[in-house]
């Protein structure tokens, strides 16, 4: 595979958990409902800044979720 086909899968997988707990939207807190955000804006500005890297939209997320999940807890 190449690179710009694993950067897409990978940005599909990330937009597909992302809205998997979108699902459940209205159960959620606001600091879950944070976090679901901030780990999908995050992902994609990983994957945007890195050119579609794994790792970029991976640690975006991951970074993003975190962010979102403080943001969320005031």
């Amino acid at each position: 595979m190449n690179t710009t086909t694993l950067s897409k899968a990978g940005l599909i997988a990330v937009l597909a958990v992302a809205l998997s707990g979108c699902s459940s939207w209205d159960g959620m807190s606001s600091r879950q409902k944070s976090t679901v955000t901030g780990a999908g804006l995050g992902g994609v500005a990983g994957a945007v800044v890195t050119g579609g890297g794994i790792l970029g939209t991976v640690g975006g997320a991951a970074i993003g979720g975190i962010i979102g999940d403080q943001v969320g807890k005031h």
